[in-house]
């Protein structure tokens, strides 16, 4: 490895301070922020900094603000560098007074020279009073736990009993599990194969296509995976095809269909002569779907097309099955994008249950009579969710809700609502945040 002037980690930190920074201040989410580092040797320290922080960035941020004689007058960069370097000292098992060197060399990484000074004397101070700076911190919910106050709110309102569950999940990291296509290898088969490449994992109990792994790792390493045997999804969605309830020779729609995960499991459990199409707003997010499919050797037909608006991609034709996973707030898998947490506001979630509502009713004009409509989410906020269906469905007479699965049956530990079924993140069957609801039209109405 090269030599460089700069202290071990400096770089990371560095790295990680800009990554922070383009969330901050110009609302980026953490993965396209992210992004800029790809190739970067320091690539994965500065993913797992970068996301430590922002998990924790509600705390952390209120705790170093006594330190500062004019908080208002920190640069951003130089900001978010205090920020990720008290993170590596509070959560990090690196030795504190490494992490303070680093900092100072990551400044001038980030042309701040002259800070060098502030942030020594800022950090030397965190790490001699951060139990006292933490603790008054902590006496407030939201900076404890590391969420807005609003979304706390939210969460206590919609889970009382279970809102304590959630916000600590929230802060977990999330697990790593895969979906298996079973037409090209079975769990017993494909758990030889890691345990042949001594990869360490947990057979799923309740969904015959899940493996979790004990220890996260590169997606290049994994067996099969070039090969297209294998994915990355939570087991919380995966129940999305068994939900719809495929028949051979029908139409399928997957409404809101990138990055195509949920396509991909569709195709590989679909019956003979099923047609799907995938349909995503954004040309890019399309063409992400398409690479996706590649590497499974599937195919759909895909469509560049705004989904609330059939009379500009639709045929004519009934679609048979109906998949919308609406966009949402994200609030079930905060743990997986902890920057949900700093870019949410609460008027987003009226916007997002706007949105959907258009959808769905678009969707049940393409619906054929007697077809059915699968709806998810990855919120666990009613207002997205069954509260969202029941003002839906007391506007359209020609949609009702139709038999699945109970809680019980579905997944360990979800809930049974008024209207579909509620997982919630980190609960007993360990998955992330998700809603389900299935939905049939009848042959009169819309």
């Amino acid at each position: 490895m090269a030599r460089t002037p700069w202290a071990p980690g400096a770089a990371a930190l560095a790295g990680a301070a800009q990554a922070l920074d383009a969330v901050l201040s110009d609302g980026r989410s953490a993965d396209a922020a992210l992004g800029a580092f790809d190739a970067a040797p320091e690539r994965a320290a500065i993913r797992a900094i970068a996301l430590g922080t922002i998990r924790w960035y509600l705390r952390l941020a209120p705790s170093l603000e006594p330190l500062l004689a004019k908080p208002g007058a920190v640069s951003a960069p130089v900001g978010a560098l205090l920020c990720v370097a008290a993170h590596q000292i509070e959560y990090s098992r690196n030795p504190p007074e490494a992490t303070v060197h680093a900092a100072v060399d990551a400044a001038r990484i980030l042309k701040s020279d002259r800070a060098t000074g502030f942030v020594n004397a800022v950090l030397r101070r965190f790490v001699r009073e951060r139990i006292s700076l933490l603790a008054r911190v902590d006496q407030s919910t939201a900076a404890r736990t590391a969420h807005p106050g609003w979304l706390i709110e939210k969460l206590k309102s919609a889970w009382p009993t279970e809102y304590g569950t959630i916000l600590a999940a929230n802060n977990a990291h999330p697990p790593m599990t895969l979906r298996l296509d079973a037409s090209r290898t079975s769990r017993a088969q494909y758990l030889e194969q890691l345990s042949s490449a001594g990869i360490e994992s947990i057979e799923n109990q309740w969904i015959a296509s899940a493996v979790t792994l004990k220890h996260p790792m590169a997606v290049s390493a994994l067996p099969g995976f070039t090969e297209g045997c294998v994915s990355v999804q939570d087991a919380g969605a995966q129940l999305a095809p068994g939900l719809l309830d495929m028949r051979a020779g029908m139409r399928v729609l997957d409404a809101c269909a990138a990055p195509g995960g949920k396509t991909g499991h569709l195709l590989e459990q679909a019956p003979s002569g099923v047609s799907i199409t995938a349909i995503d707003i954004d040309a890019g997010r399309v063409a992400r779907i398409d690479e996706n499919l590649k590497r499974l050797r599937r195919s759909a037909q895909l469509v560049v097309a705004d989904v609330s608006k059939p009379e500009t991609f639709w045929d004519g034709k009934p679609f048979d099955r109906i998949l919308v996973d609406a966009p949402c707030s994200s609030t079930g898998v905060i743990r997986r994008h902890p920057d949900i947490k700093l870019l949410r506001r609460p008027g987003d979630i009226a916007q997002f249950a706007a949105g959907q509502l258009a959808i769905l009713k678009a969707a049940a004009r393409m619906l054929a009579p007697g077809g059915r409509l699968v709806y998810c989410t990855c919120s666990v906020l009613p207002e997205e969710n069954e509260g969202l269906l029941a003002v839906w469905l007391g506007d359209d007479p020609g949609m009702h809700v139709t038999d699945m699965p109970g809680a019980v049956g579905l997944a360990p530990g979800a809930r049974d609502r008024p209207l579909g079924v509620q997982l919630l993140p980190g609960a007993e069957a360990g998955t992330d945040g998700f809603y389900y609801a299935c939905l049939e039209k009848t042959t009169t109405g819309t």
